[in-house]
């Protein structure tokens, strides 16, 4: 099994959730994002996606069967400045890893896709048939990826499931991998850093049309995400049918509930201020993850914020500069 961007934040919990699922992962990374440190569960390749050789030659060392895909810039604002970044990394790097996996007659895949295909929310909770129309490049990107899978299936025999994340949060309950991007985006480990002495909290807003008045989103643990990639893998064993599944618990929580819930979990005070909103910040994101609770039996085990919570302030607490290895 292939993992590519498996030494990464949510690559890395899937890898381990592979090897305890009795599979062997491949770790194929570049470290542009990644953690030495992370990868603890297999072998490593270092190299990059978008080198169709060196992709091949790990298939081929490895007589890989299917292959993971995460490797891909995550930053929405980034996105946003910088374009063509996203495309050359996201797009054409997955392609890249599609035509290595034709050519060694790889036929599994297993896509790391986003909430973010959808965009602005026509209505919630947000079910798969929802329409895509993504707001910015990242979104653009994954959704690129999506709608060449069906061709690479037509022509190349990959089956695949598309796996749309909504807010992945939280750390291994072991306490053996945790998030540590640079520069941190994601709310829960900057409001926990806001909450150890690293400086005041932004809140991007406070007069949504919600109960408080700031953005709602589905936070979902990444033990849970890792967890869908293993199941999604054996569905596509069992199977052979390509689909794709909205992954979130269904259950909203504001940006004051999050900061309330750092606050219980950790007994510490988190400063915060209010900014202005960014621009094209639904003010209510979360999932319908029915589809995924029938045909994969995945269910959340880690609905409760307060929960996802605990695991990350215990990792950061743990790791006070992440892993360490920047």
């Amino acid at each position: 099994m292939l993992v590519t961007g498996g030494a990464g934040y949510i690559g890395s919990h899937a890898a381990k959730a592979l090897h305890q699922a009795g599979y062997r992962p491949i770790v194929f990374d570049n470290f542009a994002a990644g953690h030495r440190e992370a990868v603890r569960y297999g072998p490593l390749v270092e190299g990059d996606v978008g080198d169709v050789a060196a992709v091949r030659a790990a298939i081929r060392r490895y007589e890989t069967g299917a292959v993971m895909h995460f490797a891909a810039f995550l930053d929405v604002g980034e996105s946003v400045r910088e374009p063509a970044r996203y495309y050359r990394n996201n797009v054409v790097g997955a392609l890249a890893v599609l035509e290595a996996m034709a050519a060694e007659s790889v036929p599994r895949f297993v896509f790391s896709s986003t909430c973010a295909t959808y965009g602005e929310p026509v209505e919630t909770p947000i079910v798969e048939s929802h329409p895509q129309r993504p707001i910015n490049s990242y979104g653009e990107g994954k959704l690129a990826v999506e709608r060449a899978l069906p061709h690479f299936e037509r022509a190349y025999g990959i089956h695949s499931v598309a796996l749309r994340y909504f807010n992945a949060a939280g750390a291994d309950p072991d306490g053996d991998l945790g998030e540590d991007h640079s520069p941190e985006i994601h709310l829960i480990p900057r409001t926990i850093d806001a909450a150890t002495g690293g400086g005041g909290l932004q809140v991007f807003g406070d007069d949504y049309p919600t109960p408080d008045g700031t953005c709602l989103r589905d936070y979902v643990h990444v033990t849970d995400l890792a967890e869908a990639h293993v199941l999604a893998l054996q569905a596509l064993v069992d199977t052979g049918l390509s689909s794709a599944y909205n992954l979130g618990t269904g259950r909203p929580h504001s940006v004051r509930e999050v900061i309330s819930a750092v606050e219980s979990v950790s007994g510490r005070t988190v400063p915060w201020s209010i900014a202005p909103r960014r621009p094209g910040d639904p003010a209510v994101l979360y999932a319908s993850a029915d589809k995924a609770h029938h045909d994969l039996h995945w269910k959340p085990r880690f609905a409760d914020l307060r929960a996802i919570v605990d695991t990350a302030w215990r990792w950061h607490q743990a790791h006070p500069r992440g892993y360490g290895d920047r």
